[in-house]
């Protein structure tokens, strides 16, 4: 067993508000040369703001040292390993964030004329190529801010393209392992979810999908690779089987990190996928930014994309909105601009082949990761992964060690815990995604962490039940925790809060 330090002193940070100390200022603002005048007397009174009472005075050096204390507290891909699985934490390049920094694009305002937007639109314009060709597409649409509402409007375009044909086909086709967005967003668009099995190799078969196929059924949505790591073999063939009772094929492209270069969605019968600019093609995740899921679409469906849509005519960029099938505006203004830019900029930085290498990074990455604790924990799939190992705790079972333990006693490391529990279909399950932005020593560490925890779990147990031990916070009632927070720090020796 390992001994490890805490980091930071338990109750080494107060609130902002028992920081506080009256009259102190964090700004010093110069004497007026003009008469003070009093808000009432030119503002109407319902609109001027009373005092916040107990609002926190401070200094401007103790609230930088506060917020930067918090920080330090946090994981992050900036800090330490992040392998959640599925949700592909990559590094995002610095120098990506500096472009889309940029005055003329960061301080350009969507209702600017298009007279002088023409950069900000051929990066939009060519964006939306880019992605087209990468995917086998026939057009795309940037507008989604992340990858369920790139799956709403999909589900959208499917219901107004078989509306227009005139076909009151209700029902989408769902794999069990699918992400847990996808049932929802059917269901907003007014479809029916006909849950489909996986079969026992983890991969769908095209029995099953002919076996509830039928009439009704607008369109299969499946993830390829699939949310167990594993590329669906037989997606041609289901493709087919779809195709010929008249539905559509949508993938959920949240897991192209492993395919870029390699395989295209719409070379194997895709007919609508969703992509995550914030995920595959490394811009700021989660708490680090906004999302973006654009769509692309074969032929049939380029009328329902929403608009305005830009369009090239004479050398020159236009947003047009004379689309009359389309679904209609998606969102206030156009997509998340920043986002674009980075993922552009990520894109003209290692062009066609390095999107190749990184998808061929990934998965031998992953693959590593398999080979090096396939014998320390249960892998309830045999053979090769894509981008993504799932393993289970089926081994640590035996002695009472849950995922859950292992999560949290990953933490004791410095390393943020796997994507746990999802896959529903493995249970215990243990999802690593250590994407192409890793090195082998990063790897190679991770895997001692886990080979160690392993071997506590084996000789002493109530170590792992009992973690985290070096946090702020120690171990929490999960549930209690989301439904009923207690957000003011008690500074107790047991972790509570």
């Amino acid at each position: 067993m390992k001994e490890h330090t805490p980091r930071h002193n338990r109750n080494s940070e107060a609130l902002l508000f028992e920081k506080s100390s009256a009259g102190r200022r964090g700004v010093a603002v110069p004497a007026f040369d003009i008469d003070e005048v009093a808000p009432e007397a030119v503002i109407p009174a319902e609109m001027v703001r009373s005092d916040i009472d107990g609002f926190p005075e401070l200094s401007e050096l103790d609230t930088v040292r506060h917020f930067t204390r918090l920080s330090q507290l946090n994981f992050g891909i900036d800090t330490t390993f992040y392998p959640l699985g599925s949700c592909t934490m990559k590094y995002n390049p610095k120098v990506n964030d500096e472009i889309a920094a940029m005055k003329g694009f960061s301080k350009l305002h969507p209702y600017q004329p298009v007279e002088l937007t023409q950069g900000a639109l051929q990066l939009v314009y060519e964006m939306e190529e880019f992605l087209a060709e990468i995917n086998g597409m026939d057009g795309v649409s940037l507008h989604p801010a992340a990858g369920a509402q790139g799956e709403f409007l999909g589900m959208l375009m499917l219901a107004a393209y078989f509306r227009d044909r005139g076909e009151a086909r209700k029902k989408v086709i769902i794999p069990d392992t699918a992400h847990g967005t996808n049932p929802a967003s059917c269901h907003l668009a007014g479809f029916q979810v006909t849950p489909v099995e996986s079969g026992p190799g983890g991969f769908l078969t095209p029995e099953s999908v002919a076996a509830v196929m039928d009439g009704d059924t607008a369109a299969i949505m499946l993830t390829n690779p699939n949310t167990l790591g594993l590329f669906e073999r037989h997606i041609q063939e289901i493709a087919e089987i779809v195709h010929g009772k008249g539905g559509l094929v949508y993938c959920d492209g949240a897991n192209l990190n492993a395919t870029m270069g390699i395989a295209r969605a719409g070379d194997m019968g895709v007919d609508i996928i969703q992509l995550n600019l914030h995920k595959t093609f490394s811009t700021p995740h989660g708490g680090g930014g906004p999302g973006s899921g654009p769509v692309g679409v074969k032929e049939m469906l380029l009328p329902y994309l929403p608009k305005p849509r830009v369009k090239k005519e004479g050398g020159k960029y236009l947003l047009d909105n004379d689309c009359p099938q389309s679904v209609g505006r998606l969102r206030a203004f156009h997509m998340n601009f920043g986002i674009v830019v980075r993922a552009y900029a990520y894109i003209r930085a290692i062009g066609g082949q390095g999107l190749k290498r990184v998808s061929e990074m990934a998965v031998l990455n992953a693959n590593y990761l398999l080979k090096k604790l396939e014998s320390d924990y249960h892998l309830p799939y045999e053979g090769p992964c894509m981008h993504e190992a799932v393993f289970s705790d089926r081994l640590q079972s035996s002695q009472g060690v849950a995922t859950m333990d292992i999560a949290k006693r990953l933490i004791d490391y410095g390393i943020h815990p796997p994507t746990i529990y999802f896959p529903l279909v493995v249970p215990g399950a243990i999802m690593v995604e250590p994407t192409e932005t890793e090195s082998r020593e990063t790897l190679d560490r991770f895997v001692e962490v886990m080979k160690d925890i392993a071997g506590e779990a084996a000789d002493d147990p109530d170590l792992v039940k009992g973690a985290p031990h070096t946090t702020h916070v120690g171990r929490l009632d999960e549930v209690k925790a989301a439904r009923k927070p207690h957000v003011r720090w008690k500074g107790t020796s047991t972790g509570e809060c």
